[in-house]
């Protein structure tokens, strides 16, 4: 949902064009793959990195829009709230050289990123959520400039229609209310995209659904909000109750967060467009000029941009995503699991691991969604993002295990291997790798740094905030070395 809105009004009738276009889109999207029109090339991979601007004490800059100015990159994008920014790194292959481009790349921006940042006092800080918030930074003043941001909150709150409440009950417990969207800005993420043929994307996707309870306890980043301890990951649950378009009374109707798992396996990437439309409402009904039917009937590949729309807004953990790239359609698995940082190259070897292990599993002659119940897939997820290194999950074969060791004795083996059948060399596997088999041996990742460093600082007599604080600032000094979390010092 990145591209800029003309216009911000909607009238009824743009509602039911609107729906009408998204229910033509998803019938010529069966047809283009009936038809084996897309590119089946599998491999190519992408990453978005999210990030926050804070100032010297750590707390965040209102100034997004001042840095992109001054930067005039067009990889780096706003993101919700003026102190979030985005880097949309181009896609590679991952044989040969890639994951060593993909860090020259990434860390070359960011050092660019940072010297203009300096000028005016501020830094970069990659976290899935900025410890030093306060209530008062997350208003509607502070949401970014651009009609598209404005249009979806509007359209959201007025979908809700009353306040949305938080109630995030963790170590510690958190609850307030917001008429805005704007606390979802305090989410930051990384975004991984693997392209894959159509007719492997179910076994991709199941993969990602079935691994991702796994993904977020290695990757958790984002224990702390408003002052409070809360989920090692407390990302995932704040941003499925900022966002809920549901009342209570929806809620009991079994209405479907737009924040969502999902309810199934699936045979199809066209399951997942088709839920929906079939189960989400539009929230924002721009209209393009395009005929999908006519240019279909021309011979030529439609951008569906009305269902492209309408899939961003309906937030999946693992997103399908159609693209056309020099006239050729394509799909994608797009992996919205894990928060951004500690350093880049922990996001690396979380990468290295996401891209590993579904390929392996995708791969596999006896699937092991077949074998786990979708229900215990969901039930590992918001187990790995309440609870971290520390979580438990079902998995076949082994019933209830420590997610330490199902990592370490099943899915990284699987990651060596997955990164072998994408041509990684071994030097960059091992590399990668070792990271987030460190990270499981220390049981230190982002998550449990921070908790531990802030509770090092209250033992020495500082105050919560005066301790987020500290730790904030320690955190930024030791990203910058990008040496991987699990060897920071406590």
């Amino acid at each position: 949902m990145g591209t800029d809105l003309a216009h911000a009004v909607f009238s009824p009738d743009d509602r039911v064009r609107f729906r009408h276009k998204v229910r033509r889109g998803l019938d010529v999207l069966g047809g283009l793959l009936d038809a084996e029109v897309f590119d089946t090339g599998t491999g190519m991979t992408g990453l978005e990195i999210e990030m926050n601007l804070v100032d010297a004490a750590g707390g965040p800059v209102m100034r997004n829009a001042e840095l992109l100015a001054d930067l005039a990159d067009p990889r780096f994008q706003a993101e919700l709230g003026r102190f979030n920014l985005e880097l949309n790194v181009p896609p590679r292959h991952l044989a040969a050289d890639g994951f060593g481009a993909f860090e020259k790349e990434i860390t070359d921006a960011l050092r660019t990123a940072e010297e203009r940042a300096a000028k005016a006092d501020s830094r970069l800080a990659l976290i899935g959520m900025l410890p030093t918030l306060a209530p008062d930074d997350l208003v509607l003043a502070n949401l970014s400039a651009g009609k598209r941001f404005r249009a979806l909150n509007d359209e959201i709150v007025a979908a809700r229609g009353e306040q949305f409440p938080l109630d995030i009950r963790g170590v510690e417990r958190l609850r307030s209310a917001s008429g805005t969207i704007v606390p979802e800005s305090a989410c930051t993420s990384t975004q991984f995209h693997l392209q894959v043929a159509p007719e492997s994307f179910a076994r991709y996707w199941n993969a990602s659904q079935a691994v991702a309870g796994a993904q977020v306890a290695l990757g958790a980043n984002s224990p702390f909000l408003h002052g409070r301890r809360l989920w090692a990951e407390t990302r995932i649950v704040l941003f499925e109750q900022a966002t809920d378009t549901r009342p209570d009374e929806l809620k009991e109707q079994g209405v479907r967060p737009r924040v969502w798992f999902g309810e199934r396996w699936i045979t199809s990437v066209f399951d997942l467009y088709e839920e929906n439309v079939r189960f989400f409402p539009p929230l924002l009904p721009y209209l393009s000029d395009e005929d999908p039917d006519g240019v279909r009937t021309a011979g030529g590949i439609p951008r569906l941009a009305e269902l492209c729309l309408h899939n961003g807004t309906v937030y999946r953990w693992n997103r399908p995503v159609y693209d056309v790239m020099d006239g050729k359609p394509h799909l994608r698995v797009e992996n919205r699991v894990l928060p951004s940082g500690p350093t880049v190259v922990d996001l690396l070897a979380n990468a290295a691991f996401y891209f590993g292990v579904v390929r392996r599993l995708a791969e596999a002659e006896r699937p092991v969604w077949s074998r786990l119940d979708f229900g215990t897939a969901g039930a590992n997820f918001r187990a790995g993002a309440r609870a971290g290194l520390d979580a438990t999950a079902r998995w076949p074969g082994l019933g209830e295990v420590g997610v330490v060791e199902l990592v370490l004795e099943t899915l990284l083996p699987l990651a060596y291997d997955g990164l072998d059948r994408f041509g990684v060399p071994p030097v960059d596997r091992d590399r990668l790798l070792g990271i987030i088999e460190g990270r499981c041996r220390s049981r230190q990742n982002g998550a449990s740094w921070q908790t531990a460093a802030v509770r090092a600082a209250e033992r020495r007599g500082l105050s919560r905030p005066d301790a987020l604080r500290e730790m904030t600032l320690r955190y930024l000094d030791l990203q910058r070395s990008n040496e991987p979390v699990h060897t920071w010092p406590a």
